[in-house]
């Protein structure tokens, strides 16, 4: 499985790859959600891939970079990782497409998330 993480803070990509790279035999990185869809199309990720999508990012944010990769590529596993545990925002992605969210304060799950097929 390659794994693409979607985060605009430098130090949290880091955390993130740290608590995953063990699971995944390529890891990749973006800023943005319009580097998100390019890097998803460009790297040809496939529906046994996953990306890993933090919701509030300058320019294209999550919600839509998930809308335009599932659009593009409706086999497209993104798992929402973010710090807002609000119901609107849960909503809100799954409605963009997402297969999965959870907070950023507790990693660990998304390791449980990765190894389900």
């Amino acid at each position: 499985m390659k794994l693409l993480i979607v985060e605009d803070n430098p130090q949290m990509r880091r955390m993130i790859r740290e608590v995953v790279a063990d699971l995944a035999e390529e890891v990749s990185e973006c800023a943005d959600g319009q580097e998100a869809v390019a890097a998803y199309q460009a790297q040809q990720l496939s529906g046994e891939d996953r990306v890993l999508m933090d919701l509030q990012m300058p320019g294209v944010g999550g919600l839509e970079a998930t809308r335009r990769i599932r659009a593009a590529f409706p086999d497209a596993q993104v798992i929402i990782v973010t710090q807002y545990d609000d119901q609107h925002w849960r909503t809100a992605a799954m409605e963009a497409g997402a297969c999965g969210y959870l907070l950023k304060g507790n990693l660990l799950e998304l390791r449980e998330m990765l190894r389900k097929p």
